[in-house]
């Protein structure tokens, strides 16, 4: 089997630094067994969940793959697209929205929205692995997110997510027309239900952590009922917030493992010699990430238990498939930035954004009285980008490409933008190029992409995370966002660390190089040969 595993939000140097909450059998064994790329980026600019996770799955850019962000603006219907939804295929048995797109459950719509993969315009390895093998192959995504276990499990394959409306796993019409008897076993037991009146306490005596002495961060978010110190309860099982702190924690990753041994095993993973694909994308490390911060008591002790579910899926793994007859990849769909006020403890500048609530008004006034158009210049924001109004633009005769640029050069005066890149600029190829640029480039495509990309300065960032003010929220081109684990092990593959250079792109080519597959159609990776066999690695 091949057992592609994603942790949401995991910044490739958070594995050393917190090496120390690593027991045997998940972390230990991937980095002992495998081949370890230690500076592997994703090279495109908008580093949010679905970005990565499609990129992982493609071998291509958003560009290409046309999953430039979580949402983004349909100009033809007006309305906001969410990436993974789809009304033509609504959810089997659903009482409301997916919840996994937001974290307060009394921000979601009332009516239940379809998903699918239909909004990836190429394939995904797994749809390569179904076509090569047939209809023999198994092909499943498992996670938290709708969207974490979508993209890996491509058009062919079948995904299941936690919906936190319905406090159990759930799928599309797209996929089955009723859900098969040991989903619905699974979800009538106590999987989910075993945490109520539990709490999240510290899993290890309180001095042996490194931030054992700073439980209570001023930036850190008090969710309702959760609060910012150990021990966070998860409250009864009927409880308004339950199923959402449950994604707020360690839980959340449990539930997805737990889930996940049970589809091995009744679906019969591996059990013959065709090729079967399993992704198991882990969000808690988003979650956690997101209220506390990558450099809090909460993200040590997430990450020393998202160790201990690694282990638990590769046990289970190793009983019923054989690690021997397994291919192993883990990365993670983006990184994470550092709160400013931690930063500020090291003299690092840093600060959080508010776009909306910025005086554009003399900058826009400006822009308007030197082409003469009357009304709102910016028809919608969604983070990376300005939507302009093109109808009230065309109705002023003014050329939309100038009126686009001199927004930009309005907007990079604002504190914390570091650019303003304008799609005509880049559709005309006249952006120079640099890593900046080279990545916003990567995440341009022209019917979905608005018509001015922003990016904000090295650690300025939006704080606004679903209607809830965090201590961090990723998106952005620097470093922190970009560098993710690259790991893959599995029979063949020569253990030990590769110092070059490496981008996620490169993932899905190799994987396919490995089994003999067809590339996924938009491939634009190249080979990451230290983990192909040698008479492919030295062909002479």
């Amino acid at each position: 089997m091949v057992l592609q595993i994603t942790v949401d939000q995991l910044r490739a140097d958070l594995i050393d630094r917190y090496r120390h909450m690593m027991g045997e059998g998940g972390f230990a064994y991937l980095l002992e067994n495998g081949v370890v790329f230690t500076d592997a980026h994703h090279r495109h600019a908008n580093t949010e969940t679905i970005v990565g996770h499609a990129t992982l799955a493609t071998g291509t850019d958003p560009a290409v793959h046309g999953m430039v962000g979580n949402v983004w603006f349909d100009r033809a219907s007006g309305e906001r697209v969410y990436n993974v939804q789809d009304v033509d295929y609504p959810l089997i048995g659903g009482s409301g929205v997916d919840a996994s797109t937001e974290i307060d459950p009394t921000q979601r719509a009332a009516t239940t929205q379809g998903r699918s993969p239909r909004a990836i315009i190429t394939t995904t390895i797994s749809d390569e692995m179904a076509m090569h093998f047939g209809s023999e192959a198994k092909v499943f995504g498992v996670s938290v997110k709708d969207r974490g276990a979508i993209s890996m499990a491509g058009h062919a394959g079948i995904a299941y997510w936690f919906s936190k409306s319905d406090g159990q796993m759930v799928t599309s019409t797209y996929y089955a027309d009723a859900y098969p008897g040991w989903v619905e076993g699974w979800n009538s037991g106590d999987a989910v239900r075993r945490y109520a009146d539990e709490e999240w306490a510290l899993s290890r005596p309180s001095g042996s952590y490194l931030f054992a002495s700073a439980d209570d961060q001023d930036w850190e978010t008090d969710f309702p009922g959760y609060g910012r110190v150990f021990p966070h309860p998860y409250g009864p099982a009927d409880g308004k917030y339950y199923t959402t702190l449950l994604t707020l924690s360690p839980a959340g990753d449990e539930i997805v493992v737990d889930f996940a041994k049970a589809l091995i095993e009744a679906e019969g993973i591996g059990k013959d010699e065709v090729p079967d694909f399993l992704s198991v994308s882990l969000s808690s490390t988003d979650y956690v990430g997101h209220l506390f911060g990558p450099s809090s008591l909460e993200a040590e002790d997430n990450f020393g238990r998202l160790d201990r579910s690694l282990a638990d899926l590769l046990a289970h793994v190793d009983e019923k498939v054989g690690l021997d007859r397994t291919l192993i990849v883990l990365s993670a769909d983006h990184g994470g930035p550092e709160n400013p006020g931690y930063l500020a403890q090291f003299g690092i500048g840093g600060g959080i954004i508010d776009v909306e609530g910025a005086n554009t008004a003399p900058a826009l006034a400006r822009v308007r009285a030197a082409f003469g158009i009357e009304g709102d210049l910016i028809e919608r924001f969604s983070n990376p980008y300005v939507y302009l109004d093109q109808a009230l633009i065309a109705e002023s005769d003014a050329d939309p490409g100038e009126v686009a640029a001199a927004v930009a050069a309005e907007l990079v005066a604002l504190p914390g933008v570091d650019q303003a890149i304008t799609s005509d600029a880049l559709s005309r190829g006249a952006v120079a190029p640099g890593p900046i640029s080279d990545a916003v480039l990567a995440n341009f495509h022209p019917e979905r992409s608005g018509d001015i990309y922003i990016v904000f300065e090295p650690h300025w960032f939006i704080a606004d995370f679903d209607g809830l003010n965090v201590a961090a929220t990723h998106g952005s081109p620097w470093a922190y966002d970009t560098h993710v684990p690259l790991i893959l092990a599995g029979p063949g593959i020569p253990p030990g660390r590769i110092a070059r250079r490496v981008e996620t792109v490169d993932l899905a080519p190799t994987i396919a190089v490995y089994l003999g597959t067809g590339l996924p159609s938009g491939t634009r990776g190249r080979l990451l040969v230290e983990a192909l066999a040698d008479e492919e690695r030295n062909p002479d």
